[in-house]
Formats: structure tokens, sequence, C-alpha cells
């Protein structure tokens, strides 16, 4: 064979495995640059036994604004309804004081202030036209019940889950991906692009594997009605 022709020959079989072996790149590249966003929600929530004085309770949340008079973090009301001593865990390490500056339960949105400056916030994609969408690879970050894994000894970390999208339902978007406790609030990506397009939010409880999401655009209305001041 023509010494030229091999070489070609190779290269095109290196590129092809490398190509297959790497087919997630896209994947990886959006989860790397939306994770700096992602923040542990952690507060205290009435409690479920009358002897108890409270439980700890979690969420996840993502910036949708930040500045140097501080920083707007989105994420879904029933997490954070009748909760106190609301704080943020931003880089899974430090932690800041919060407080709920609006919330709308039909849309199941809250917004979360904190004083901690300058923080990476999350450009919004869109959630209209998603009909064509179906089957395409999402994703979500978030923190599953970070509790759990804190008794273990295993750390805090956000956690990478992928899924298709499923449906479109009426005020909800379907996913194939489980909504574990601790991710309500998590930003939803395409996993090829990183567009958030909605909003982790809920699952089934007898059909787990089955999660929805919040359309992005009802939160953009929403942050539109309540945080006009950063620019919705």
């Amino acid at each position: 064979m023509n010494y030229r022709v091999a070489a070609a020959v190779v290269a095109l079989a290196t590129a092809a495995g490398a190509c297959a072996r790497n087919a997630d790149d896209a994947l990886v590249a959006s989860a790397k640059r939306l994770t700096p966003s992602v923040v542990l929600l952690s507060m205290r929530v009435p409690p479920e036994h009358k002897k108890d004085k409270y439980d700890d309770a979690y969420a996840t949340g993502f910036v949708v604004a930040s500045g140097d008079w501080g920083s707007d973090v989105l994420t879904v009301q029933h997490a954070i309804d009748s909760a106190w001593d609301l704080s943020i865990t931003v880089d899974n390490r430090r932690r800041s004081p919060a407080r709920v500056i609006a919330a709308n339960a039909d849309l199941d949105l809250a917004l979360v202030r904190t004083q901690r400056p300058n923080l990476p916030a999350v450009p919004l994609g869109s959630s209209a036209h998603l009909q064509p969408n179906l089957g395409r690879q999402v994703a979500l970050l978030g923190y599953p019940v970070p509790d759990e894994f804190d008794d273990e000894g295993l750390g805090m970390a956000t956690s990478l889950d992928a899924g298709q999208l499923s449906s479109i339902r009426k005020d909800a978007l379907e996913l194939t991906t489980s909504i574990v406790p601790g991710e309500s609030g998590a930003p939803v990506f395409f996993a090829d692009t990183g567009d958030v397009f909605g909003i982790a939010d809920s699952r089934f409880e007898s059909e787990p594997s089955i999660g929805f999401a919040v359309p992005i655009d009802d939160a953009k209305t929403f942050l539109h009605r309540v945080d006009r001041t950063h620019g919705f």
C-alpha cells in the first residue's frame, strides 16, 4: 500500500476510534460549564414527627443573576416551603446564609438571594418548540440525598444524571431521568449544547424512573415579574 494512503487510513481509523471513545465529550463540556453555577440549598423544615423540633432538608438551585450586590438563585417553591435557616453552599465548600425573596406556588418556582457576590450565572435557554426534540439526550446537575452521602463519609459533590426528553406534558416536561430528593431545583439541559430548558421538579412515587421539569420559559416569566432589576 502507498505510504500516504496507508497513513491516511490509519489517521481515519484513529479519528473514528477517538470519536467512539469520546461520544459524550459534549455532555462533559456542558456539565463542566454549568457546574460552578449549581448550589446546594440547606434548610430546616417543620418535622414529620411532632416530638422532633425540626427536620433538615435539601434542594438544588442555580445562579441566574449575580454582581457586587450578591446573587439570585432559582429553585422550586415546594422545596423551600415553610423553611427557615436557609443557606447555600457554593463550590461544595463555601456556605452562606440566604433568604427567599419571591415564590409562586402555581408555577412551583422560588427565587433565593444571598449576599455572596459575583458568582457565575447560568444563561437561560428556551422551552418553546420542544416537540421536535423528543428523544434528545438531556441531563441535570444536582445534589441527590446529600445527607446520606455525608453520613457515609462520601463528601459533598454535584451529581450528573442523564436521560432523554420523553414527552411535553401540560405545564411540565417529562424526562427519563428520575428526580431524586435533593435534586429538585436542578438545571435540566441539553447534553450537546448545555442549553438550560427546564428545572428539575418531581417524580412519580409509583414509578420513580419518570421525572418532571418546570419549563424554563415559565421561570423567565416568573423572573420578569420579580427580578427585573437584574435584567429579566
